[in-house]
This record gives C-alpha cells, sequence and structure tokens, in this order.
C-alpha cells in the first residue's frame, strides 16, 4: 500500500503521546485553544454516546437526514481501511489535501507537547467542520462520554445514549452503573436526549443525571417504541405512528438502532419521507455486512460471507440473534480478537450457532491475540476449532469442507478493515 502525506502526519501523531488511551480534557481544551476555538465555530451537533450502536444509529440519522436536503458533517471512529472515512465533510469524506492542511495546522499548534492520536485528530476534525459549511454535526462519542475528547459542545442540538453494557472497563469502571454515568457525561442543560433500550441499572443512573441537569429525555419504552410487524418497522411516539419497510442494516437488533434514530429525526422536525430514508439508505460497513463481490466470495461461489466487526459480549449476541433468523446452513467462524478481550465471554453468544471456528491473525496489529489461544478459548466455550495464516487460507479450508457454508468473520474492526480492504 501506498504511503500518502496524511499518512506521514498521522504517524507523527502517535508519537506524541505514549499512551494509546489516556481519558482527559485538558490537552484537548490547550490544543483546542491554540487551534482558535473551532469548536465554537460549528453547526448544529447531535452528539452520540453508547457502548454499541452508535455508528449504525448515526448512519440512520444521516441518511434520513440528507434525504431531506440537508447537508452533513460526520465524525465517527475508529477507521475501517483508511483514515478519511472519520471526517465527513458535507457528505464527502475529506480530501488527502484537506487532511493534510488540517494534520499539519494542528501539528504546528501543538507544539510537540502531549497528546493522544485520537485528541489530535478530533481537533483537527473540528478545525475543518468550523471551515466548511454544513447544516449540521453528528458527532460519535470515542470511549465513554464525561472525559472523552468529544465533549466539549457546550450545547448540541440533541444527545443520544445507545445501548450502554460492559465494556472498556480498564478506564470506564468495573459495573453497568459507573460505564453509564460516563455515558451520560456527554448530557448537558436543558439538552433533550435520546435514549436507547437500557438495562434498569444503567438506566437508573442517565435518568437521575438528566434530572440533575434539566435534560429531558426522550426514552425507549417510555416516550418511544419500535417494533418489527409483518415485515415492517413500526415506530410510535407521542406525534402518532410510523409504518416503515425495515433497515437495511441486517439484524434485528437494527430495530432498537432505527427507532433512536427515528426519534432524534421527529424531534428535529423531520417528516414521514426522511424516516424512510433513513431506513432505506443508510449503510454502515462490518456490521452484519453480506459480502456479494470480491476476491473473496469469488473463492467461496457456493458459501454465503457476512463480515461483522463487533468485539465484545453485547455484539456478538446481536450478530448471534441475527443467525438466528437466517435460514439454517452449517455456520463457520472465521475469528480474531485483540488480546485484551475475553474470548470465551464474546464467544459465548455465538457457540450454539458454529459449526466450526477457524482463529487468524489480525495483519499488522500488534495487540491480537494468538489464533492458539483463541482456538483454545473456542473449543473451551463447545465449539470444535482451528487456526489459519489468513482469512484467505481459512476460507479455502472451510468450503473444501462445505462448500455451502455460512461463514461469519467477526471478532474484530481491525481485522473486518482488512477483509474490505483485501476484498476489492
Amino acid at each position: 500500500m501506498t504511503t500518502t502525506g496524511s499518512d506521514v502526519l498521522l504517524d507523527r501523531l502517535t508519537q506524541l503521546h505514549s499512551s494509546e488511551i489516556d481519558l482527559s480534557l485538558d490537552r484537548t481544551w490547550r490544543l483546542l485553544g491554540a487551534l482558535g476555538n473551532p469548536q465554537t465555530s460549528l453547526p448544529p451537533v447531535v452528539h452520540i454516546a453508547g457502548t454499541n450502536g452508535k455508528g449504525s444509529t448515526l448512519a440512520m440519522i444521516r441518511a434520513g437526514l440528507e434525504h431531506a436536503g440537508l447537508s452533513i458533517h460526520a465524525c465517527t471512529s475508529p477507521h475501517l481501511v483508511r483514515f478519511h472515512e472519520r471526517i465527513l465533510l458535507a457528505g464527502r469524506e475529506v480530501s488527502e489535501s484537506a487532511l493534510c492542511d488540517i494534520l499539519e495546522r494542528t501539528l504546528e499548534a501543538n507544539g510537540g507537547q502531549p497528546v493522544t492520536f485520537f485528541e489530535a485528530t478530533t481537533c483537527a476534525a473540528f478545525l475543518a467542520f468550523a471551515e466548511t459549511p454544513a447544516d449540521m454535526l453528528l458527532l460519535e462519542v470515542g470511549m465513554g462520554g464525561r472525559m472523552d475528547t468529544t465533549n466539549v459542545i457546550d450545547r448540541p442540538r440533541l444527545t443520544v445514549i445507545t445501548p450502554v453494557a460492559l465494556d472498556h472497563q480498564a478506564f470506564l469502571g468495573d459495573s453497568l452503573a459507573e460505564i453509564a454515568a460516563e455515558k451520560a457525561g456527554i448530557l448537558k442543560r436543558g439538552v433533550p436526549c435520546v435514549v436507547g433500550r437500557q438495562e434498569e441499572a444503567a438506566l437508573d443512573v442517565i435518568e437521575a443525571q438528566a434530572a440533575r441537569l434539566g435534560a429531558p429525555l426522550v426514552a425507549q419504552g417510555q416516550h418511544w417504541h419500535a417494533w418489527e410487524e409483518h415485515g415492517r418497522l413500526v415506530f410510535q411516539d407521542d406525534s402518532g405512528l410510523l409504518d416503515l419497510p425495515l433497515p437495511a442494516l441486517a439484524g434485528p437488533h437494527q430495530i432498537d438502532n432505527a427507532g433512536a434514530a427515528l426519534a432524534v429525526l421527529r424531534l428535529l422536525g423531520r417528516g414521514e419521507d426522511a424516516c424512510e430514508a433513513a431506513m432505506t439508505h443508510a449503510r454502515w460497513p462490518a456490521r452484519m455486512q453480506r459480502l456479494r463481490r470480491g476476491p473473496l466470495v469469488a473463492a467461496a461461489p457456493g458459501a454465503e460471507i457476512w463480515l461483522d466487526g463487533g468485539h465484545n459480549a453485547h455484539a456478538t449476541y446481536a450478530v448471534a440473534a441475527t443467525l438466528a433468523t437466517l435460514p439454517h446452513r452449517p455456520t463457520h467462524l472465521v475469528f480474531a480478537l485483540l488480546a485484551n478481550r475475553d474470548p470465551v465471554d464474546v464467544l459465548a453468544p455465538l457457540a450454539p450457532h458454529a459449526a466450526r471456528l477457524t482463529a487468524v491473525p489480525i495483519p499488522g496489529e500488534a495487540g491480537a491475540a494468538d489464533p492458539r489461544t483463541l482456538a483454545a478459548a473456542a473449543a473451551s466455550s463447545g465449539i470444535a476449532a482451528g487456526t489459519a495464516p489468513d482469512v484467505g487460507t481459512a476460507l479455502e479450508s472451510i468450503v473444501a469442507e462445505c462448500p455451502n457454508a455460512r461463514i461469519v468473520i467477526c471478532g474484530s474492526l481491525y481485522l473486518a478493515g482488512h477483509v474490505l480492504a483485501t476484498n476489492t
């Protein structure tokens, strides 16, 4: 792969802080000040936190707003194939020249001081968002919320909290209540918050924080409901009932994400056409994405290949729920995971659906778990398992044994990004 100017600049940013993750707002405020505080010149912001479902919900909100004729910025992370995916300027990925410009200016303003990669690149994104006209910015939290770099918006138009689950406990807390408190840190005084489906312990914390701030909650199960009925999505809130197509994004868990997106669109005053477009036009790669073309598909013509980047137990429950809705086929997992994850925990929801698992490395990822460790964890979970040196070899082995297999490549967004990059 050819090294670009932005690659060089991004690499320089990774060398400015010894830790990849160091939750704090002090460095962010300093750098934003040196850049002229671009966060004060943004279009109206919808700020989205949660453990899972942030990206899918954002994609549906974006699809609805763009169909309504609005120009949309978006800030998401991580990327799958290239960094440019993280910064959407008025509906388009940031160009190479524009990215180099904002990164160079950010490096110069920072003056060599310690700053994490996420902090620096988010500040650079704010610079681009402030200088490019748009009607709205959809802003995804990186981790947590309260101390996340994105939490410098004084008064967003709306906030959103998608389902909260146990994840990143080393940084956010050991209990669901502690993690929910971090997510609820994005709530702002008087600003409405759309809340997706939550366990009681998480909802209690969110409701308490909202009460302290006088932030109106628009919560699933209380103020809005979404469900599937006769192959359609039905959404109901105080404004009435919508009968819509099912989300283009696969999986029953997308019903809840769709409901949150629809609640946002309704609060933003958008009508049924925008709501329908949110269901039919949204695209969000590597979330139970069916691969239908490319060299991997060509090499396994009788197989059905799916790709998912979910990397915690809450996400793999969603994968398992999706598999449960599909016609029966022998299901083979091609699996990778970062070493800081518990493979038994992540694999537990998938075990009832898997005929076999093949563990693979994640190319170029030093923090990836050893495939032998993953295979052993799978075996302890009751899944027949082996290893392969790469995804292509894994697929060859699977289709040689089971030509009509359903193959689910899963466990890591880094692996998913590698698959998308190579399957072009």
